[in-house]
């Protein structure tokens, strides 16, 4: 009977023998190690594009994110990430929807990384985290061209008024915690949560911990552009 595990593309060893990653262009292809990975390039690369999510081979309709989740997905996000624009050319309430998003990841990761919690966070107790997200949007504005040219006083208390509502299909609810796992769950997308942690990097100026994610940023825009090697980079499958 044929295994349905997964197994390395290129010397079909499965776990717990090996652990897998994924080409991190496509996020499809498996493999146990750089080493399989770049013998297989040659192969992969052919094939690599084509199996990107939401992608096309047609190089003039290059592929969008997230498939699902929003009003509409937008083209090259890494790029939007590391030229500023991430939040422009979308809707209102698709830019609501992200700026709730990236905040409650942040705050998740915050608490999960480095156990901190702000007081007025629900992590540390408050009942909604509206305070700390006004925080989060003032700082936002402070950052050079961040927000959409259209934001102003009153789409700001429309975005807090969202975060506010507490109804039960209400998934962007402050009062509410978020983890990754409902976030790839909600957008359709692995990589979705990388996004939103990197805008919340370029609001913060640093991530959690003090991480710095400017190389993975630039690598990830690199391969939408085509100038990476999208399969010499593997992430994780978990």
């Amino acid at each position: 009977m044929t295994s349905s595990l997964p197994s390395c593309t290129k010397c079909k060893k499965s776990p717990p023998e090996v652990k897998l990653k994924r080409c991190a262009k496509c996020w499809k292809s498996p493999y146990c190690s750089r080493d399989c990975q770049k013998a297989d390039w040659k192969a992969h690369k052919k094939i690599c594009r084509t199996q990107e999510p939401g992608s096309s081979a047609d190089s003039d309709n290059p592929p969008t994110s997230p498939p699902k989740g929003l009003d509409a997905p937008v083209a090259k996000p890494f790029t939007r990430l590391e030229n500023g624009t991430w939040l422009h050319d979308r809707s209102e309430k698709d830019v609501y929807r992200l700026l709730i998003d990236a905040y409650r990841l942040r705050m998740e990761d915050n608490y999960n990384h480095e156990g901190e919690a702000d007081d007025d966070s629900i992590y540390g107790g408050a009942p909604h985290g509206l305070v700390g997200f006004r925080r989060f949007l003032d700082l936002v504005a402070e950052r050079d061209k961040l927000l959409p040219p259209w934001w102003d006083a009153d789409k700001r208390k429309a975005c807090e008024e969202m975060g506010m509502d507490r109804g039960g299909g209400n998934f962007y609810n402050l009062a509410a915690a978020v983890e990754k796992g409902e976030i790839i769950d909600r957008y359709g997308d692995q990589r979705f949560p990388m996004q939103l942690r990197m805008f919340a990097e370029a609001v913060y100026l640093s991530g959690p911990g003090g991480a710095d994610g400017t190389r993975m940023r630039e690598m990830m825009a690199s391969m939408e552009s085509g100038e990476g090697q999208g399969g010499m980079t593997f992430l994780s499958m978990r």
